[in-house]
């Protein structure tokens, strides 16, 4: 049988949030243990593996042989191929680097190792402990015995689909408008251009986009996210997918080496992501970017913060949901409004047609903005299609 344990921080879930947040904890003076349910971190893929790279030295992040590609920028495509071309500076948080997801997960979970974490594989979380109405630990399965692990803040890092927070009645509901399901294709043999990530809107990805994400000369991740609610069944992304390769010579030459799914949350962030003992991170808090389905950045950046002020509460003796305030304001004061800003403007553009996104397409593509943003793009449409800027005058 194995020995109850006790630690400082209990992080479950070693993705980027999870161990940016124990590596955080542990850097500021903490004894973390940081859970892993799967027995390889950052396998199986599940990500289109495009980043921005302008946050990676907040967080403390050195590029490495992670990196595949380093793109010049995005082209935006409308539904009769109009194309916007823009710079990676501008371009969200897909583009900059294409990556080897699974190497820069488990790059990171060695930047949390030698900073003092200690990390467990094949370690899956059952049950949160509770006391007097505060989490104190979990109940952890590794290799087929059960113990508990108590500590005085427990993260949860687990993922889109959480069990954390709602163990922890932490509300956690999503609804069919804020999901897109995803599907992608590793492609050889294909004609992407290196320089670019690509994007293309419109029905040929209902509520979602297509993404060609180049990994070297002939070799791109081909994929797509579709709106739940906008389809009559999870396996429809395929055939949409399918369809858009079939139409592309340069796409349909060519051979799937890989395929990987799932689901990805384009939400508004949760209302709250934190209780006594406990704080949410990452894809378990819904920080990903509604309009991208980019999780990395956000999920990185909110796990220094996280990290920090986990051992600030060890250190002062208060674990309280009062205390971990701390951690709610500093994340949302950096993260929030672009989160909530985008949600908005992803409820109103799932509703366009593929008229009106040939037409923002072509305004776009045809002036030059000093500072690409919501507010901006709908300015630049406004003074030649103000019809189409009817329904965003909440933006302008």
């Amino acid at each position: 049988m194995v020995p109850n344990e006790k630690t400082d921080v209990l992080v479950i879930g070693a993705g980027p949030a999870g161990s940016m947040t124990a590596k955080w904890a542990a850097k500021s003076g903490s004894r973390v243990l940081m859970l892993e349910k799967r027995q390889e971190i950052g396998s199986p893929v599940r990500c289109g593996e495009g980043m921005s790279k302008d946050w990676l030295g907040e967080v403390g992040i050195k590029p490495g042989r992670w990196i595949n590609v380093e793109v010049e920028g995005a082209r935006i495509y409308s539904p009769s191929e109009k194309v916007f071309e823009i710079n990676e500076k501008h371009a969200g948080n897909e583009v900059g680097y294409v990556v080897e997801r699974d190497e820069f997960d488990k790059q990171l979970a060695i930047d949390a190792a030698n900073a003092g974490v200690e990390v467990r594989l094949k370690s899956a979380a059952v049950a949160l402990l509770k006391e007097n109405g505060r989490i104190v630990g979990a109940r952890v399965k590794e290799f087929g015995e059960t113990h508990e692990i108590r500590a005085p803040i427990t993260i949860g890092a687990d993922g889109f689909e959480s069990q954390i927070g709602r163990w922890a009645g932490i509300s956690t509901n999503i609804a069919m408008r804020d999901m897109d399901t995803c599907l992608q294709y590793r492609m050889t043999n294909v004609g992407c251009d290196v320089r670019y990530c690509d994007f293309y809107l419109g029905k040929v990805a209902p509520g979602g986009y297509v993404w060609v994400f180049p990994k070297g000369e002939g070799l791109a991740n081909v994929g797509i996210g579709v709106q739940v609610s906008q389809v009559q069944n999870l396996a429809d992304a395929r055939t949409y997918l399918d369809r858009w390769i079939a139409a592309h010579p340069e796409y349909a030459k060519g051979k799937k080496i890989d395929m990987v799914g799932g689901g990805v949350s384009i939400s508004a962030p949760l209302k709250q992501t934190v209780t006594d003992g406990l704080m949410l991170v990452g894809d378990a808090a819904r920080m990903i970017d509604p309009l991208t389905g980019g999780g990395i950045a956000n999920g990185c950046i909110a796990g220094k913060i996280c990290g920090t002020v986990a051992t600030e509460a060890v250190t002062a003796g208060d674990p309280s949901k009062e205390f971990l305030q701390r951690y709610e304001k500093g994340w949302r004061a950096r993260l929030e409004e672009k989160l909530y800003r985008n949600w908005l403007a992803k409820e109103k553009l799932v509703s366009l047609s593929d008229e009106t996104f040939d037409k923002i397409i072509e305004v776009l593509a045809g002036v030059k903005l000093e500072k690409l943003n919501v507010h901006n793009i709908l300015k630049a449409v406004h003074t030649k299609y103000p019809e189409v800027t009817k329904e965003f005058e909440a933006f302008l």
